[in-house]
């Protein structure tokens, strides 16, 4: 069996790239929304306060886009350290395991996900490389 072997394979790589940008942006959609409506519905803040607010989460979110739009390694260094990050936060801020249920599953474990997925993308392309592909950049 060959699974291990160092192989390019256009498919896997489009499909990974897919699923990490994918999940950069329905992190960031989710994000967005859950800051907005926090400020809007629950705590009763105006509606530019509110709009002013969800725009850190979306400016992080296009910056992630953008950046592993054209360099994989560096989004994927970013992502994990971005969810290191999530973790001592949560460490310092002393969640209790209901948060970090919650954080874990829509923050910390998909941001680890969409990382891990640049990662492999990027050294795919770097397979198919020095494979000598002319497809590849």
């Amino acid at each position: 069996m060959e699974l291990m072997t160092r192989t390019c394979k256009f498919e896997r790589m489009n499909v990974e790239r897919l699923f990490a940008r994918g999940f950069v942006v329905m992190g960031g959609v989710f994000w967005v929304a859950a800051t907005f409506s926090a400020d809007y519905f629950y705590n009763r803040i105006g509606l530019t306060e509110s709009v002013a607010s969800a725009l850190l989460p979306l400016g992080i979110t296009v910056l992630a886009l953008a950046v592993g739009w054209f360099y994989e390694v560096l989004a994927s260094v970013l992502l994990y350290a971005g969810a290191v990050a999530m973790v001592v936060w949560g460490v310092i801020a002393g969640w209790e395991s209901g948060v970090w249920m919650t954080m874990s599953a829509v923050l910390i474990g998909p941001t680890l996900l969409a990382a891990t997925l640049f990662l492999l993308a990027s050294r795919m392309q770097t397979i198919c490389s020095l494979e000598g592909h002319p497809d590849v950049a």
